[in-house]
């Protein structure tokens, strides 16, 4: 396992990303593209779903097997450039 400095998390390791958007019938659709894009084992099926109490927000869950800090930077910043995507935690 390697470890760096500038995170204290140890790669490969799961790694839940949390990401919120406007309920439109592409959003999960967009998550998963993106989310494969950059985690190619990642399993769609796996992909948790939360709708909120108003209906107009949608909260997904991606557990993804994360390889680098360099591989989330570049995912957390493709999903939150996404005009579906309002949060990504």
């Amino acid at each position: 396992m390697s470890h760096s400095q500038d995170t204290l998390l140890e790669f490969p390791c799961a790694f839940p990303l949390k990401i919120m958007g406007r309920a439109h019938d592409d959003l999960a659709q967009t998550v998963l593209a993106i989310v494969s894009r950059h985690a190619p084992d990642f399993a769609g099926e796996t992909m948790e779903m939360r709708a909120s109490s108003g209906g107009n927000y949608l909260s997904l869950t991606c557990t993804v097997r994360a390889t680098s800090k360099a591989q989330l930077d570049a995912l957390y910043r493709e999903l939150s450039a996404h005009p579906l995507i309002k949060v990504v935690l």
